[in-house]
């Protein structure tokens, strides 16, 4: 559906700004703009193997619910690799459950360097040791909270109300002990709730605890209610502000994709010249140019 696609492109891009990046320093583009990208996956899609993609555990955790799966899934990670290294990245900060599909880019970009000369750093993680690392379901305390998952009480979304997240922490998941304690093993729910107030106040969980010495978990929800509130809900009014600006995003877009394409084309041709060798690259530049005069 296009109009919906580029209303969430809209939206990714208002909420990236209310949350801070700086699009001046950082170029912030639409991916689908730069066709670098999906040459580059087909480039690295012959490098690798079905059965190195089926054993990437985001490939295998979706597909079950699925009866046909698209070959789009099954290729996403070759084009998350392609996003990496068409870039020449070579630090990537990522959440643990990311952590393979690195593996995968830093594989693709060692195998490509050895059979084609040195073209591509090799990509490093950059994971957080963190609370940001250990956020739950509100719902299932010891799966991971997902943006996915199909029940909206079971995360905290960045444009919901503030009696909404007040309500999804009310009745996220804790256990029949009263008091607030940190302990990831015995208490999941509690100590998940302890490390959403870490992420968003930078206290430790012991400070958190001592905090909240004197208050059961029902009160404690409410104490934490009062933080996310606080902290989302200027963002959330930023981004609403945003969306009723698409002018105003599509020029932050349109610059950062001149400024990513002037960066991709430079790998692309590099990658081209290697992959085809100089003499087809100019072939395929003197039909190109013969063609356009016609």
């Amino acid at each position: 559906d296009p109009k919906k696609l580029r209303e969430n492109t809209l939206l990714m891009a208002a909420t990236l700004v209310a949350c801070g990046i700086d699009f001046e320093k950082s170029i912030l583009f639409q991916q689908s703009k730069v066709p670098m990208h999906t040459e580059l996956c087909w480039v690295l899609g012959t490098i690798t193997t079905m059965p190195r993609l089926a054993h990437l555990p985001q490939f295998k955790e979706k597909s079950e619910s699925l009866k046909n799966i698209p070959l789009g899934l099954y290729i996403y990670p070759v084009l998350q690799a392609a996003d990496i290294l068409l870039y020449k990245a070579t630090h990537v900060p990522i959440g643990q459950d990311q952590a393979q599909h690195i593996q995968l880019a830093q594989d693709l970009a060692h195998t490509f360097n050895r059979r084609f000369g040195q073209t591509f750093p090799i990509p490093h993680s950059l994971i957080s040791d963190g609370p940001s690392q250990r956020i739950k379901s509100l719902r299932e305390p010891m799966k991971k909270m997902s943006k996915s998952h199909t029940d909206p009480k079971s995360r905290l979304d960045i444009l919901d109300e503030p009696d909404v997240l007040l309500e999804k922490i009310k009745k996220a998941m804790t256990d029949f002990t009263s008091e607030v304690t940190y302990e990831p093993e015995k208490r999941p729910g509690v100590t998940n709730l302890i490390n959403i107030h870490s992420l968003f106040t930078g206290k430790t969980p012991d400070e958190i605890c001592k905090e909240a010495v004197e208050l059961n978990t029902g009160q404690y929800k409410l104490v934490l209610a009062d933080i996310v509130i606080e902290k989302l809900s200027p963002i959330r009014a930023d981004i609403l502000r945003l969306t009723k600006e698409p002018a105003y995003l599509d020029e932050i877009l349109k610059k950062g994709t001149e400024r990513a394409t002037e960066l991709a084309t430079n790998c692309s041709e590099e990658v081209m010249n290697k992959v085809l060798g100089t003499d087809t690259i100019q072939e395929v530049k003197n039909i190109t140019n013969t063609a356009n005069i016609m």
